[in-house]
């Protein structure tokens, strides 16, 4: 299975929130990732910033923000130039789909814990 470089948008270190299961997971299944939310810490020894890094090499953004708290990351998002975009339960935006579209990133509306689970990440 190739390593696919995802970004958590939206991570927490509350071990209840499905930000963290995922940074988990992803991990366990070899995935590397960069973790990006509001609060520091460490889940499955990946440090969660606050700011907007450049990721070079990035697959995959999941994303864990309401449609809301997404719109400050359209940029950064957009200019990471990711292959998908996966908006789990809870993220689904159409304005962001729509400019994601123009710039040829794919838009998934999934959960990142399922499509691991299936083996279809």
């Amino acid at each position: 299975m190739a390593n696919k470089k995802t970004l958590v948008l939206g991570a927490s270190p509350n071990p209840s929130r499905y930000s963290y299961l995922a940074i988990e997971r992803l991990r366990s299944h070899g995935h590397d990732v960069v973790a990006v939310g509001n609060r520091k810490g460490t889940v499955a020894g990946v440090d969660i910033h606050p700011g907007k890094e450049d990721i070079p090499e990035l697959d995959t953004v999941t994303l864990y923000l309401n449609a809301r708290n997404q719109k400050e990351y359209y940029d950064y998002i957009i200019s990471q130039k990711p292959k998908r975009i996966i908006y789990n339960p809870g993220a689904e935006n159409n304005e962001l789909e729509a400019l994601a579209d123009q710039h040829g990133i794919e838009s998934l509306e999934a959960c990142t814990l399922v499509l691991l689970s299936i083996g279809r990440y």
